[in-house]
């Protein structure tokens, strides 16, 4: 999905400009709250790791034995799964470690038609953009990438890493990570803008009572994407440790360059990805294959707790799945000891955009699926959406004061054709 670049205009306040060069800060130190900032990302990559080694635990317990109240099972571990997880989405940008390997765990939307069988009605049956948009590799034990017959005899975590993610330079070929985990479990949601998630029948993976054919492979694919998935967040939650690679090059970046890093991740997520590629695009197509899990009807969770992680990253707090809390020196201490009514303004933006997107998510359990709100001419459902939408909006403009405020310079913050430009998403 292409994301222009958004180059944010500061404001002029001179009066709220801190140096780093020599200024004392009243009880908090600069380096504190960057270091604070990385053992929160260590502890929400540890928590996501934690939560999918309990995904893998309930995977092996459905494999061995399918049933139904199994493969329930295993979809409530995938949605606690989600929970820590799109916490860490704040640290995407801005720390480059994390954005290059993104891709790997948590890429969308995909054409699911790479991995299983589809519904040719709904999903068609070819693209002129992706050669393998109906590849089925758990169908087919061979497929050919780019003129080159690939082995796909059995289904490994190598394959599907090496070989079908991102297979021939096409990044809708999305082989890995939480969504095509997703498809696997949940199936396509084929109920367009009504009411009903993907309703994958459990004996897709059943020995015994196979349905759709090459349960066989499809248990394979299921358990290596798992497998993959924990590698996958294995890695950077070590890269998060003391000596790891991304907590170094934060840390190498000196003052400036950290907190820079913090608010170019808080800024973009908060404007052109979630506000704009994620949310709005939706809306204005009312199209419900763009909301972001969309073969669960998880997507106002996801979308609350991006929100909820663009919050921690601001307050230094974060509650961990084991109900403990982690606080620290923050970046709202810092920017209060010298502009505390750009710190409070932050801070009500903030809370504001949680208790928008906790109505959606409310309306999303009681009333109507994401999928739902978005649909043209639902009023109500479009205003609960948009009203999260103009307070990611309002956020991001206190941001940049916060910007601002500490003499930061000027930041570019992923931007969005959906806000920027609506026009052009219609041509």
């Amino acid at each position: 999905m292409t994301i222009k670049t958004y180059t944010k205009s500061l404001l002029a306040a001179s009066t709220l400009m801190v140096g780093f060069a020599g200024t004392a800060f009243a009880d908090v130190a600069p380096e504190a709250v960057i270091k604070h900032y990385a053992d929160i990302a260590q502890a929400k990559y540890e928590d996501s790791l934690a939560t999918a080694n309990a995904l893998d635990a309930a995977i092996e317990a459905f494999l061995a034995s399918p049933s139904e109240a199994g493969l329930q099972a295993v979809k409530e571990a995938w949605l606690a799964a989600r929970v820590p997880y799109q916490q860490t989405e704040v640290y995407r940008f801005g720390n480059a470690i994390v954005d290059d390997w993104e891709g790997r765990v948590n890429a969308w939307p995909l054409d699911e038609g790479l991995i299983d069988y589809v519904d040719a009605g709904a999903y068609g049956d070819e693209s002129d953009e992706n050669t393998l948009y109906t590849a089925n590799v758990i169908a087919n034990p061979s497929i050919t990438i780019n003129g080159e017959t690939i082995d796909a005899s059995k289904i490994t975590p190598e394959l599907i890493s090496e070989t079908l993610q991102e297979a021939g330079g096409i990044e809708a070929n999305v082989a890995s990570g939480y969504h095509a985990i997703e498809f696997l479990l949940w199936g396509q949601d084929l109920n367009g803008n009504d009411a009903g998630a993907g309703n994958r029948p459990y004996t897709d993976f059943s020995l015994e009572n196979c349905s759709n054919d090459h349960c066989d492979r499809r248990r394979q694919y299921l358990s290596a994407a798992s497998d993959l998935l924990i590698a996958d967040l294995e890695e950077m939650a070590a890269n998060w440790q003391e000596g790891g690679a991304a907590r170094k090059d934060l840390m190498d970046k000196g003052v400036s360059g950290g907190l820079v890093t913090i608010l170019t991740g808080m800024g973009s997520l908060s404007y052109g990805e979630l506000a704009g590629e994620r949310m709005k695009l939706g809306l204005l197509l009312g199209d419900p294959e763009e909301e972001h899990d969309c073969f669960s009807d998880n997507t106002h969770n996801s979308h609350l707790y991006d929100a909820v992680g663009i919050r921690n990253a601001y307050l230094g707090t974060y509650d961990r799945v084991d109900g403990t809390q982690l606080t620290g020196p923050s970046l709202s201490e810092l920017v209060a000891s010298s502009a505390p009514d750009v710190d409070a303004e932050l801070k009500a933006d903030l809370d504001a955009t949680v208790e928008a997107m906790e109505a959606m998510a409310s309306r999303a359990e009681t009333t109507e699926a994401y999928d739902q709100m978005i649909a043209n001419g639902n009023a109500e459902g479009n205003a609960t959406v948009q009203a999260a939408i103009d307070d990611l909006v309002k956020q991001t403009r206190s941001i940049e004061r916060v910007i601002a405020a500490l003499d930061l310079g000027s930041i570019e913050l992923e931007g969005s054709d959906s806000l920027d430009n609506p026009g052009s998403v219609f041509q």
